[in-house]
């Protein structure tokens, strides 16, 4: 069975789509067969992947809303053992268009059982809000994994990301576990960083990833080319970090 991971922030700007493509890609990297489902409307994971999602006729919109099963949306990436579930422009309007259909809040979690055996992992790149897209990715998974960025505006809000998390927990998932939080944008050379990490450790005693990854231009350049950072710039101190994350997910699965 794979593991599931879903990365969530309600908060845009936080390096959740970063994290989600270059860890799925280390992962892949280490040998592990990955999907990486892109429930974002704005498709950065795919066109991160090299794909244009405006002009993609089928993506994660069709598994969720029709009989449309994953193996004929699934893409193969530039990457050996990464996939990718896409976005497509017709994930615009999910939000409004899944509130009528029966299970509405399981449709990913129940479409997934179609290939949860075929996968290691599955990485969740959910939309920066707490929508009905954002609560299916958090259904299906088994794990949450929170980017924080290194700001202080970064941690308001919060509070109202865990609150659903345990909304979540308990009336849909009870089995739902945070994975844990990863520091993102980090800048040894700012004082503030440490301060959100003290922060940080008040609402995720334990659950912090030793990884931190650091602020970067290459990290930010590499999806305008299409590429992850493995791809772009792989002795770079994001690639660096994103490599020991994909290892540190592996020792706490012990795989």
């Amino acid at each position: 069975m794979a593991k599931i991971i879903s990365i969530i922030n309600q908060k845009g700007g936080v390096g959740k789509t970063t994290t989600s493509v270059n860890l799925a890609a280390y992962l892949a990297s280490l040998g592990k067969k990955v999907l990486l489902i892109d429930l974002d409307p704005q498709g950065n994971a795919s066109s991160g992947l090299g794909f244009n999602y405006q002009e993609l006729e089928r993506g994660i919109y069709d598994v969720l809303a029709s009989e449309i099963v994953f193996n004929e949306i699934v893409l193969k990436t530039n990457l050996e053992n990464l996939f990718l579930a896409p976005a497509n422009l017709n994930l615009a309007g999910a939000n409004v268009e899944l509130v009528n259909l029966e299970r509405r809040e399981f449709r990913l979690n129940d479409r997934l059982t179609e290939i949860n055996r075929d996968y290691d992992f599955i990485l969740i790149d959910n939309p920066p809000s707490l929508g009905l897209l954002t609560v299916n990715g958090m259904v299906a998974a088994d794990q949450l994994m929170i980017p924080v960025q290194c700001e202080y505006y970064a941690l308001e809000g919060l509070s109202q990301l865990l609150y659903t998390i345990n909304l979540v927990q308990n009336n849909l998932k009870p089995d739902l576990n945070i994975l844990g939080a990863v520091l993102t944008m980090y800048d040894g050379r700012n004082k503030l960083s440490e301060a959100v990490f003290n922060e940080l450790y008040q609402h995720f005693p334990n659950k912090i990833f030793r990884s931190v990854i650091p602020r970067s231009v290459r990290l930010a350049e590499a999806p305008s080319y299409g590429k992850t950072i493995l791809e772009y710039d792989p002795k770079s101190k994001g690639a660096l970090a994103y490599s020991k994350l994909a290892q540190e997910i592996l020792t706490v699965f012990k795989i």
